[in-house]
C-alpha cells in the first residue's frame, strides 16, 4: 500500500499486569476508531518498568510468546482489522527470558517475534540481569498494510541495527521504547538526553529513507525517582517531524504515513547507492587499534 495509517499508544502503567493489558486493549481500539491500519504499543507494556531493580521476583511477570497477552491481542487484532506490535517479556524456558516484541497481523495471524539484540545495564535499567540478548537477528514482517521492522529501545541507539533492518525491506521502523529522566537530574540535562534520543532516531530515518516510529511510556515510577519521558514520536524519511507527544500526558495518536516517499528521497538523496559495502569489514571490530 502507497499510504497507511500508523497508530500510537503512549501511556502510563501500573503493578496490576492484566489491568495494563486491559488498558492497552482499550486504547488500540480508540486508535482502530481514528483511523489506525497499524497500532504500536510501547516496550514492556503489560507492567511497571521492572528493570529498575535486580529482583528474582519479576521473573514471574514473564510469560511465552505466543502465549496469553498475544492470544488476547490477536483476537483484537482479528476483530478490528488492524496490525500490532507487542513488546512483552519472553520466557522461553526455565531460567532464559528475553525483551521481546511480537507481531500480530490484522487477521490476528501470529507473524513473528523480535528479540531485543542490545541489552544496557546502567543505573535503574538493569536489563542485564533480565534479559538474555536477542538471538534471532534482525526482523521484518510482511503485515497486510506495511513491511515493517521492529527495534527495541536501546536498540534505538545503534545506526547498525537500522540499517540491516531497512536492508531487509522495512518500510518503516517501530521502535516500542521505555525510557525517562531521573527526578534527581536538571533541566538542562534532561532536554540534552531527550533530544539525543530523538535526534540520533532521526537520523536513521534519513540515512536509511524510511518512516521512523518510536512510542514511549509515561508517568512516574520507581516511587517516584523515574519519570519516564514520553516524546513519542514519528518522523518522515528526511527526518522531518510529523508527530510529537507531550511528556507528561497519555496520548492515542494516528498518523498517515505516505510511503511512496522513500523512492522519492532514495532517489534524491541516494545514500544507498553510493555505500561503499567493500570498505566497512572494519565496523565488526569491537575497536580499531593502532596495531
Amino acid at each position: 500500500m502507497a499510504k497507511v495509517n500508523v497508530g500510537l499508544v503512549q501511556m502510563s502503567c501500573t503493578a496490576n499486569k492484566e489491568e495494563n493489558l486491559q488498558k492497552a486493549i482499550e486504547k488500540t481500539r480508540e486508535a482502530a476508531a481514528k483511523g489506525a491500519q497499524i497500532v504500536c504499543l510501547q516496550e514492556l507494556f503489560t507492567s511497571l518498568y521492572f528493570c529498575d531493580e535486580e529482583n528474582y521476583d519479576n521473573f514471574s511477570l514473564a510469560e511465552t510468546i505466543p502465549g496469553p497477552s498475544t492470544d488476547a491481542l490477536s483476537a483484537v487484532a482479528k476483530e478490528l482489522g488492524v496490525v500490532i506490535i507487542a513488546s512483552l517479556f519472553e520466557k522461553r524456558t526455565q531460567g532464559l527470558y528475553h525483551n521481546t516484541t511480537a507481531v500480530l497481523d490484522a487477521d490476528g495471524a501470529y507473524l513473528g517475534k523480535y528479540r531485543k539484540m542490545h541489552i544496557p545495564d546502567d543505573p535503574a535499567y538493569y536489563e542485564k540481569f533480565y534479559f538474555t540478548p536477542g538471538d534471532l537477528g534482525y526482523k521484518v514482517f510482511k503485515t497486510k498494510f506495511a513491511t515493517i521492522g521492529v527495534l527495541i529501545c536501546w536498540d534505538q541507539w545503534y545506526p547498525e541495527a537500522a540499517r540491516i533492518t531497512a536492508l531487509m525491506g522495512a518500510e518503516i521502523l517501530f521502535y516500542p521504547t521505555a525510557i525517562g529522566w531521573a527526578t534527581s537530574q536538571d533541566e538542562a540535562t534532561n532536554t540534552e538526553q531527550y533530544n539525543a534520543w530523538q535526534t540520533i532516531q532521526r537520523g536513521h530515518a534519513v540515512a536509511n529513507g524510511v518512516h521512523v516510529v518510536s512510542v514511549n511510556r509515561v508517568g512516574f515510577e520507581q516511587n517516584g525517582a523515574m519519570k519516564f519521558w514520553g516524546g513519542s514520536f514519528i518522523s518522515n524519511p528526511f527526518g522531518t517531524l510529523l508527530y510529537k507527544g507531550s511528556h507528561d500526558a497519555e496520548e492515542v495518536h494516528v498518523e498517515e504515513l505516505d510511503l511512496q516517499k522513500t523512492d522519492n528521497y532514495r532517489t534524491h538523496w541516494p545514500f544507498l547507492r553510493d555505500r561503499r559495502i567493500d570498505s566497512y569489514q572494519p565496523i565488526t571490530q569491537r575497536f580499531i587499534d593502532g596495531e
